[in-house]
């Protein structure tokens, strides 16, 4: 069993896990309001409440409920998804390093996604996600095959090193695709660069049912990720059925990323470094683990989108730069002051 880290500053128990997520939330809230108002046309705090209390046909109106208001809650959501896909990985690979970017599951989404819409112009975008699906799930596939090479269940390093050359073999993949696509060659490269500028009604439809699904069935399986966080032999040896439940939870940690990879591409950071964070704040268990873990990344994303299109009006920057800059320094200074477990610590 993985040795548990060194106590910190913030022992367990010292601030109820519900208030921390209640307040992530409010947090979150307060961003996505504040975004509401800025942009190439501000608004007032007061033509704001009008115009969420009485929509019309206004430009200010159609600002909020059309643009802006849909990509928050579109940023909101995918980060919850993109944090519970890593805080399942960790725990499913017992590996601390393991997220949907650095296992290969973004870029297979993307990878398969893209090919469809450069190989197949007839294809309904309806069927993204199920194509994101089969492409996460066959990258993860691949990553593990090579994180196991030459026996062994694959360490830390076996399985980064799988990760980045799946990865790189299908960034490849992708910049063929984008030469192939002509003039939309430029709105593809944003989109592959991660971000919310599309985001709007029928997508955050049509994303939520996934990440709903994989964060639902990550709190209906909480005996089975507290097993999990035990070894194999001790997991087996109570009864859990290793077969079948590994496919279920990289099922479950998939399908957040195959309902956010249509609309944003690939966000990094956030699944990698969520469930990190929210361990430091010391859950007293799985359920509050995942609370956590889906109310930061929620948090993280929409302070990143709200970053990323406003920072340089009227232009954008890909939110996942944003997102890398404004968690990154964070996430250092605590791996500077903690020492992580495996991953698998709830």
């Amino acid at each position: 069993m993985a040795s548990r880290p060194s106590p910190g500053p913030l022992p367990r128990g010292l601030l109820p896990p519900g208030l921390l997520t209640a307040a992530l939330l409010l947090t979150a809230l307060l961003l996505g309001g504040w975004g509401l108002l800025l942009g190439s046309r501000p608004l007032r705090p007061d033509t704001l409440l009008s115009v969420l209390l009485h929509p019309s046909d206004a430009i200010d109106s159609i600002l909020v409920w059309t643009l802006r208001l849909p990509r928050s809650l579109c940023a909101f959501v995918g980060g919850v998804g993109l944090a519970v896909s890593g805080l399942l990985l960790q725990i499913l690979t017992r590996n601390p390093l393991a997220g949907p970017g650095l296992t290969g599951v973004t870029s297979g989404a993307v990878t398969a996604i893209l090919l469809c819409f450069v190989l197949l112009p007839g294809f309904s975008s309806a069927y993204y996600p199920l194509v994101g699906l089969a492409g996460g799930l066959s990258a993860a596939a691949v990553t593990a095959w090579i994180a196991r090479g030459g026996g062994g269940t694959g360490g830390p390093m076996r399985l980064a090193l799988g990760g980045i050359s799946v990865a790189l073999f299908l960034g490849a993949v992708t910049t063929y695709l984008i030469l192939l696509s002509g003039p939309q060659s430029t709105s593809l490269f944003f989109w592959l660069s991660g971000g919310f500028q599309g985001g709007s009604w029928p997508q955050l439809l049509a994303m939520t049912p996934w990440v709903a699904i994989g964060l639902a069935g990550a709190l209906a399986c909480l005996r089975v990720i507290t097993l999990f966080t035990l070894s194999e032999q001790a997991a087996a040896g109570m009864g859990l059925n290793l077969v079948l439940w590994k496919p279920v939870l990289l099922l479950l940690a998939v399908l957040p990323v195959a309902g956010v990879a249509p609309v944003a591409g690939h966000v990094a950071f956030v699944g990698l470094a969520s469930p990190h964070i929210a361990r430091l704040l010391k859950p007293p268990g799985p359920g509050w683990l995942i609370g956590l873990t889906a109310a930061l990344g929620g948090t993280m994303v929409v302070a990143a989108d709200l970053v990323a299109r406003t920072v340089v009006l009227p232009r954008e920057i890909p939110v996942s730069i944003v997102a890398a800059l404004i968690g990154g320094p964070v996430f250092l200074h605590l791996v500077r002051r903690h020492r992580f477990s495996s991953g698998t610590e709830v």
